[in-house]
């Protein structure tokens, strides 16, 4: 399935709101979608000024509108994204190049980026971003593709600065390449696949592996289709709205930033990674796709996480019925984990487990099946009456976190779990009250 078909599904499903008149595509067009930012709505922007293309932003910061990407419910997709990272190690269906791509409809070799509909999101951004893109690159060793995401800031025609986070798969092919005097070339792909948009953010596949498999396990085991590039020899998604093709730089760092960040706050301006852009292609009158770095990046970052959790943990700890990255713990940073522990001392097993799943995280609460995971409140209630903190903390110090959290020292921070589960023998002292479960409609009630 590709972007333009999926905008088309959900309109049929009337979750899409269009905007009409012209926006300005600096800080306006993303207040404008702030205010549906959660809705189960995609928002279009038909008129951005001086530009020629319209945008989508909004798929992804509902769960019931990814689940529907899928024909599941959004209860489910944890669940579902776990069975394909299964099918994905079991058999990987590797991509396929194809001839006459759809994304080569049209091709620039004089790019000029500020031609294309990227808006200025936050009000203290360093300049247009694209905040969602394909990023797809080869090892320089091995020649494995690598499919990822990272914020990208326009600046200049040909030439964008963006953000490498320590520990992933493309800092690692940059820097061996930098290593040798070597540019690494890329292709940024705008308005993808889903699927594809899955095996970008999902954790745990290995450095040896071309985690588009992982789109294909997705899609009932169709090929990810790729298209040959003009100038670099990296491929772009075939299917995609707007490819960008370029190297990376060796040795060459430029401001980037400030960035409206995924924490929900500022990453601060600095010099960092150049891309020098050497060529884009794109379908005719191409529909490109933007996000907010907020629900949407806690959503899909947070069921990919929730997914590898999942499988990881249930594999090494009994017991494990769900898991849940909530919004409040930016999709990154924590999660809660619901078990019915078989012996005692497993929820701190749990911790460990997940941890160790989603090195990413701070914060893990372990909590029993009577806990809703999707209610804060639930899961505060669980920590302040179920943890004895003396007893029941794990504290793990000097670890290696997310660095775009704040609370870390740009990476290095202390991880804690909460330990939530009845102990045994408590079992009477922790029953929750319950009432008869009535059905209203069955009362005169005024």
């Amino acid at each position: 399935m590709d972007f333009r078909s999926v905008i088309a599904m959900l309109e049929q499903q009337k979750k899409v709101v269009h905007v009409k008149s012209e926006v300005n595509p600096v800080h306006e067009l993303a207040g404008i979608a702030s205010k549906f930012e959660g809705q189960e709505k995609v928002v279009l922007f038909e008129k951005v000024k001086g530009q020629k293309y319209p945008v989508a932003c909004g798929l992804w910061w509902n769960r019931d509108i990814v689940g529907s990407l899928f024909g599941i419910t959004a209860g489910e997709v944890p669940g579902f994204f776990a069975a394909a990272g299964k099918r994905f190690q079991e058999n990987p269906a590797p991509p396929v190049i194809v001839d006459d791509p759809p994304c080569q409809e049209e091709v620039t070799l004089a790019p000029n980026l500020y031609e294309l509909t990227v808006p200025t999101l936050a009000l203290e951004d360093g300049g247009a971003y694209f905040s969602n893109c394909i990023v797809i690159a080869k090892d320089p060793d091995t020649g494995v593709r690598n499919t990822s995401i990272h914020r990208m800031m326009i600046s200049g025609e040909n030439r964008i600065a963006m953000l490498m986070d320590v520990g992933r798969h493309l800092r690692s092919y940059y820097e061996r390449a930098e290593a040798k005097g070597m540019p690494l070339e890329i292709t940024i792909n705008n308005g993808v696949d889903p699927a594809v948009y899955v095996c970008a953010t999902y954790p745990g596949t290995g450095i040896d592996e071309d985690e588009l498999g992982v789109a294909a396990a997705l899609n009932g085991g169709e090929p990810v289709r790729l298209s040959r590039s003009k100038t670099v020899a990296v491929e772009g998604l075939a299917d995609a709205e707007v490819v960008i093709e370029g190297r990376m730089l060796p040795a060459i760092r430029e401001p980037e930033g400030p960035f409206g960040e995924v924490s929900g706050f500022y990453a601060q301006k600095d010099d960092r990674w150049v891309v020098e852009v050497t060529a884009v292609t794109n379908r005719k009158q191409p529909l490109m796709s933007t996000l907010l770095p907020g629900k949407e990046v806690w959503n899909s970052v947070g069921c990919t996480a929730e997914a590898a959790i999942l499988a990881a943990v249930s594999k090494m700890v009994g017991g494990v019925k769900n898991v849940h990255l909530s919004h409040g713990n930016c999709g990154f940073f924590g999660c809660v984990v619901q078990m019915e522990p078989t012996r005692p001392g497993m929820g701190k097993n749990a911790i460990l487990a997940a941890f160790a799943a989603f090195p990413p995280m701070s914060m893990v609460t372990v909590v029993n099946s009577d806990v809703n995971i999707f209610d804060a409140e639930d899961v505060m209630r669980a920590i302040t009456t179920r943890c004895n903190v003396a007893e029941d903390m794990v504290v793990i110090r000097h670890a290696a976190c997310h660095e775009l959290n704040p609370a870390t020292d740009y990476g290095v921070g202390t991880k804690f779990g909460f330990d939530c589960t009845v102990k045994p023998g408590q079992e009477e002292r922790n029953k929750k009250v319950a009432f008869l479960d009535v059905d209203l409609s069955q009362y005169e009630i005024e």
